[in-house]
C-alpha cells in the first residue's frame, strides 16, 4: 500500500504541470464556446431556439424509451473519442492534434451550457444542471487523464526513438492501453447514467420549457 501510495504521489508529482496545462487549453475551449454564442446571428439564435424547442417537447411527450439502444448510441460516441486520442497518442506528432481535440471539447461544452444560460435564463441554467452538467463531472476528468497519458506516451516516443528498447516500449505501450481502457470502463457508467438518468432529469424540467 505504501508502494502504492508513493507511486501516485511521484506520479502527480512528475505530470502535473502538463495535467494544468491541458486542463487551461480544455478551459480556454469552455470560454471560446461560450464566447462564439454573442456571434451568432438572429437568424441562427432563431433556428436554435426552434430545434431546442422541439427538442424540449419530444422529451416531454415520450413514453417510449429504448435504454439499450441509447447506451449503445452514447457509449459509442464516448469511446470514439477515447480512440481517437489514443491513436494519436502512437503518433510522435499526435500531442498538438490531442491538444486541439481537448479545446474542441471545451468549444462544445462552452457553446452549449453558454447558449442555454445565454438565451433561455434560469431555466436553460436548470436544464444544463440536470442535462450536461453531471455527466462532464466525470467525462471531462477522463478526458483529462486519457490525454495526459496520451501525450506523456507520445513524448516518450519523441525523446527515446533511437535509444528505446522493444521490450521497453512494450511496458510502456501496455500500461498506456491499459490506462485507456479503464477509462473506457468509466465511460460505459457513464453512458448508463446518460440513458437511465438523464431522461427521468430532463424529463422532471421539460414541462416548464416546452413553451419556448
Amino acid at each position: 500500500m505504501a508502494n502504492y501510495n508513493s507511486d501516485v504521489r511521484r506520479y502527480v508529482q512528475e505530470h502535473m504541470a502538463l495535467y494544468i496545462f491541458v486542463a487551461v487549453i480544455f478551459v480556454m475551449g469552455v470560454i471560446f464556446g461560450a464566447l462564439m454564442v454573442n456571434a451568432l446571428s438572429l437568424q441562427q439564435k432563431q433556428e436554435i431556439s426552434g430545434y431546442l424547442s422541439g427538442f424540449f417537447y419530444m422529451i416531454d411527450q415520450q413514453t417510449d424509451f429504448d435504454g439499450k439502444q441509447s447506451v449503445l448510441d452514447t457509449f459509442g460516441m464516448h469511446i470514439k473519442w477515447l480512440v481517437l486520442i489514443w491513436i494519436l497518442g502512437l503518433s510522435v506528432i499526435g500531442f498538438p492534434l490531442i491538444l486541439i481535440l481537448d479545446f474542441l471539447k471545451g468549444v462544445l461544452i462552452g457553446f452549449t451550457v453558454g447558449y442555454m444560460v445565454g438565451q433561455l435564463s434560469w431555466k436553460g441554467m436548470l436544464f444544463a444542471l440536470v442535462s450536461v452538467v453531471p455527466q462532464n463531472m466525470i467525462i471531462i476528468p477522463v478526458i483529462l487523464i486519457c490525454s495526459v497519458t496520451a501525450i506523456t506516451f507520445s513524448l516518450y516516443l519523441i525523446k527515446n526513438r533511437f535509444l528505446q528498447r522493444k521490450d521497453t516500449v512494450s511496458r510502456r505501450l501496455l500500461s498506456y492501453t491499459a490506462v485507456t481502457v479503464s477509462m473506457a470502463v468509466v465511460l460505459l457508467g457513464v453512458s448508463l447514467f446518460e440513458s437511465f438518468v438523464s431522461p427521468v432529469l430532463m424529463k422532471w424540467v421539460t414541462p416548464m420549457l416546452v413553451a419556448l
